[in-house]
């Protein structure tokens, strides 16, 4: 007998997972708990792997209030560098930036149009037993009633109710994100490089332990934002408001930054990363995109992770739709398989580069070869061809070389 499915959350993961399953003709029934178009503390880029993930899904980009990303520059304290997306035998050589307000409201007419039934402002709420969901409540301004899906994807993002409700959680030890982001007027925002600057400095310049990152948008405006990872040492004591005012009082002069009151108000949220959110498969359930932790701890990047497991799940989900009880554990062992090393090198990133004063060694000595920085680029974007596989144990291993120095 074919089952049937629920997609808790219609964001990227949720809408991709809906697509690929009515796609492949299972029943879908995805609830949103928020109305479209809604805001998302989000930088609004589209990365490669993203925009592959979206042309595969058929994604009309014409006419749309999208604009197109040729590369992506870095500053290191002094150090600038410009890359465009590299060629790749997988993934388009383009990225884009599209405002999450609107991005994800298409994206889940696409799953409608496959077949999903997508529910609007509606919260969902798990009943289980052993490890299973046996039933699901649904609450909307029509009331309460109850489903009994066969099989749930949840895909609330990172706070993620409906998966701690079965019992999901994060891993301490893994890193986490905390970001913040507001949209600014600039007259240059048809800028067509994505910019990051790993080196925060204060009004007095001294070192603050952050990142930030411009998105130009196309349409007079820019998205600004300042992020911190739980490695960074001292994070409990710092205010990401303060990392994004550091960051917007030294914004290179190119963006003409005027006036540093937002046109909207900063929001953000904290981001689970490397995969840290499990486990990732229940008896009749699996967690995709930000509710598993997929998040880049390199960049910050989720919506690429969002999309790419959410069509991972969606083809254990229909195995186990076609009654494959023990299909969804196949969605687990893929997941460790396309992601673990990338993950490993990661963390070790990440965690060393929390002290300031490696970031500082790092500016200044590790990554000043522009060909290493060109390379370190490449890996923080996870664009290294399939094609190079056989370097890309020496490439991770360079990289933690790289971090070395500054230990």
């Amino acid at each position: 007998m074919v089952k049937s499915v629920l997609i808790v959350g219609g964001g990227p993961g949720g809408s991709a997972a809906a697509y690929w399953l009515a796609r492949n003709g299972v029943d879908v029934h995805l609830v949103e708990k928020k109305r479209y178009p809604r805001e998302k503390a989000c930088g609004d880029g589209l990365t490669p792997r993203a925009i592959k993930q979206l042309l595969d899904m058929g994604f009309d980009f014409d006419g749309l209030d999208l604009h197109r990303i040729d590369g992506l520059r870095a500053y290191a304290g002094d150090l600038k560098i410009e890359m465009p997306w590299p060629e790749h035998s997988m993934y388009p050589n383009w990225g884009a930036t599209m405002r999450r307000a609107d991005l994800d409201g298409v994206v889940a007419g696409m799953a409608e149009q496959q077949g999903a039934f997508v529910e609007q402002g509606t919260t969902a709420t798990p009943v289980t037993t052993n490890d299973a969901i046996t039933a699901v409540r649904l609450n909307n301004d029509q009331g309460e009633r109850t489903v009994h899906p066969d099989l749930v994807v949840i895909a609330d993002g990172s706070n993620s109710r409906f998966g701690r409700g079965v019992g999901a959680t994060r891993r301490k030890d893994y890193p986490f994100g905390l970001a913040l982001r507001a949209y600014y007027e600039s007259p240059n925002s048809d800028d067509r490089f994505i910019e990051s600057q790993l080196d925060i400095r204060d009004a007095q310049g001294r070192a603050m332990p952050g990142y930030g990152w411009v998105f130009p948008l196309g349409d007079g405006e820019i998205n600004v934002g300042a992020g911190l990872v739980s490695t960074f040492k001292g994070w409990k004591d710092v205010n990401t408001s303060r990392i994004l005012e550091a960051y917007i009082s030294s914004l290179p002069e190119h963006w003409k930054v005027v006036d540093a009151t937002p046109h909207t108000k900063p929001i953000g949220g904290k981001l689970p990363m490397s995969l840290s959110v499990g486990p990732k498969v229940g008896r009749n359930w699996v967690l995709i995109g930000d509710a598993s932790g997929a998040v880049n701890p390199f960049n910050g990047e989720g919506i690429d992770y969002a999309y790419e497991t959410g069509r991972m799940a969606a083809r254990w989900v229909a195995e186990a739709a076609s009654g494959d009880e023990r299909a969804l554990a196949g969605y687990a062992r893929e997941l460790e398989d396309v992601y673990g090393d990338y993950h490993r090198v990661a963390r070790v990133f990440v965690k060393v580069i929390g002290n300031p004063a490696v970031i500082r060694t790092l500016t200044t000595v590790g990554l000043r070869s522009k060909p290493l920085m060109e390379w370190t680029l490449k890996v923080m974007a996870n664009l290294l061809d399939p094609d190079d596989a056989k370097m890309t144990e020496h490439i991770y291993k360079a990289i933690e070389r790289v971090v070395n120095v500054g230990r």
